[in-house]
């Protein structure tokens, strides 16, 4: 839900800070006291195209904020998160723009570009009256719109298909591995050859590279190997060394281990230690005594580092990737050496599994055409009510035949239009050309009332929802936008009573001349504030009993109205 919008320098607002609620809130006020300036400072903060007139004369720049609070699960969060912007479902936008032409937008502290924002805000708000935010226009939300209407029982055909197509993508690659003419394939089973001769015998083993590189490592090393061992053989085992000293140690303790347990335990430790020196020394001498260098091992190393070097520039990273590429390579190979064989038997598979997607889709395609059919009457039967009394609507199916499988995907092969007419003898047209403001209002309200949930979007914000109605249309109208507001918020323009008389939330705008300069400012109306705006849109005078009894009475009806759809 839009829950604050902060509007700084734009047009007539100098300044305005409205918080918004849940449910539906009601925007009233005199023709031209600046409600349009409100939307227009929605539409900027959403990613509308900004103009240089937004700015309010005498000033240079104008800002735009709006704070969303949205579900963390919901389409917008999961953009923003692949933008690398951290959110928990509030979403904050800040928009300027100065007189230079110089535009900033940020996202909760992110600067992002126009188009970023647009696809951010395109799952949020849906702001009827300005085209760019019209959700059913797009003929690709238009599918979505009536695959919610089907429900549940599209889903195991679209499981189903998506493993056809699955399958057919797997098949096709082989196939293409098959491509070329007999002269290609040759040249290509020549190479493949080769790279299976030339990684199949250097035969590399995991972890030889490692072995390879210590064994280098310690024929570089094998002067100063072989110096460190003798020195440290001389220490153990030389004259005056470790072993000597220990013996000496020993014989000079011996004299007087059978006097006290003590000195004999001392003894049994060194004599642990003399044996343990005299081994060390041994080991060091016969380590010194088998080093040697070989120059056949030193060029046998380096020459298989050298080709190991080689292989990975050519296959992989590591051992293990290159012996992954041989185990590709091979199963290509004896898919090339049987060609004629494989692409026969790839292709009829490939054949029949195109007629089980072209079947799948027809039955989507059946099921989408029958719901769609009731969808549309129930629809229709809602514009009339709203007065809209000779509207006509319908889903347009384009044709197509078992030659189109190869542009089938997870939705099937439907391309599908929104028909409509709202006037007797004219015939249906595409959706977006010929509807008008406030048919697209009424007609989404249609729509969202035979929908619990047509999308993700949390706020919708209905402009001219009341153009050409009255009386008993208008009370309709306001019912219908009190019931969708128990679920979504909803922000709309009206002039109507019987349609603020619904509101959860009510704003007054209002156009006034301080010191020599005209404004409009925003005001939440308390309850009374409220009763006075419905008398205002009755015609009549808060000083007038019978128009304030009238309001009253309206309010009542509402509010008892309202509490049914608990």
């Amino acid at each position: 839900m839009l829950a604050r919008l902060t509007i700084k320098n734009v047009a007539l607002i100098e300044s305005a800070d409205i918080q918004f609620g849940t449910g539906l809130n009601v925007l009233s006020g005199e023709t031209g006291a600046g409600k349009s300036v409100i939307l227009d400072s929605v539409n900027f903060v959403l990613g509308a195209k900004a103009d240089r007139t937004m700015i309010r004369y005498g000033e240079t720049e104008c800002m735009v904020k709006a704070e969303f609070f949205v579900a963390e699960t919901s389409k917008a969060v999961e953009t923003l998160r692949e933008m690398d912007i951290d959110t928990d479902g509030e979403i904050i936008i800040s928009r300027k723009f100065s007189e230079t032409g110089k535009n900033s937008i940020k996202v909760n502290g992110n600067t992002v570009t126009a188009s970023m924002l647009r696809k951010i805000t395109d799952s949020i708000v849906d702001v009827h009256g300005q085209s760019e935010h019209f959700f059913l226009l797009k003929e690709s939300n238009q599918l979505k719109t009536l695959d919610h209407v089907v429900g549940s029982g599209l889903l195991p055909l679209k499981e189903e298909l998506s493993a056809l197509l699955k399958e057919k993508k797997g098949i096709e690659e082989q196939i293409a591995l098959l491509g070329g003419n007999q002269q290609e394939r040759e040249r290509r089973l020549d190479i493949i050859k080769f790279q299976i001769e030339e990684i199949g015998t250097a035969d590399f083993k995991e972890g030889e590279e490692e072995e390879l590189l210590a064994k280098r490592n310690k024929i570089a090393n094998l002067e100063k190997i072989l110096m460190a061992l003798r020195e440290a053989t001389e220490a153990f085992s030389g004259e005056h060394g470790v072993s000597d000293g220990l013996r000496y140690a020993s014989r000079a303790v011996a004299g007087i281990a059978r006097i006290d347990e003590e000195y004999a335990n001392i003894l049994d430790r060194m004599e642990v230690l003399a044996s343990d020196a005299e081994d060390i020394g041994a080991s060091l001498s016969d380590m010194a005594e088998g080093l040697y260098f070989d120059e056949n091992e030193a060029e046998e190393t380096e020459n298989r580092l050298d080709l190991l070097r080689n292989l990975k520039r050519k296959y992989g990273n590591t051992i293990a990737e290159i012996n992954a590429y041989l185990v590709k390579i091979q199963e290509e190979y004896d898919l090339l050496s049987d060609c004629e064989g494989q692409y026969a038997l790839l292709t009829s598979k490939c054949t029949k599994l195109e007629k089980k997607i072209y079947a799948v889709c027809q039955k989507i395609t059946q099921l989408r055409q029958t719901e769609g059919l009731a969808f549309c009457k129930r629809v229709t039967e809602e514009l009339k009510t709203l007065n809209i009394a000779s509207a006509q609507f319908a889903i347009e199916f384009q044709p197509y035949t078992a030659e189109d499988v190869g542009k089938a995907t997870a939705n099937g092969l439907d391309e599908i239009c929104f028909q409509f007419s709202a006037n007797a003898g004219e015939p249906m047209k595409s959706l977006g050309k010929i509807i008008s403001g406030g048919e697209m209002s009424r007609f989404m309200l249609a729509v969202k009332t035979q929908l619990s949930d047509v999308n993700e979007i949390s706020t919708y914000i209905f402009d001219e929802i009341d153009a050409g109605i009255s009386g008993k249309t208008a009370k309709v109208v306001g019912e219908k936008l009190a019931r969708i507001a128990k679920n979504t918020q909803i922000i709309a323009v009206s002039h109507l009573a019987q349609i603020a008389v619904m509101s959860d939330s009510e704003f007054l705008i209002e156009k006034q001349e301080i010191d020599g300069k005209t404004l409009t400012q925003v005001h939440s109306l308390t309850e009374r504030g409220q009763m006075q705006e419905i008398v205002r849109l009755l015609g009549g005078e808060v000083e007038d009993e019978f128009a304030c009894k009238h309001a009253e009475e309206l309010l009542k009806q509402a509010k008892a109205y309202k509490l049914s759809l608990s």
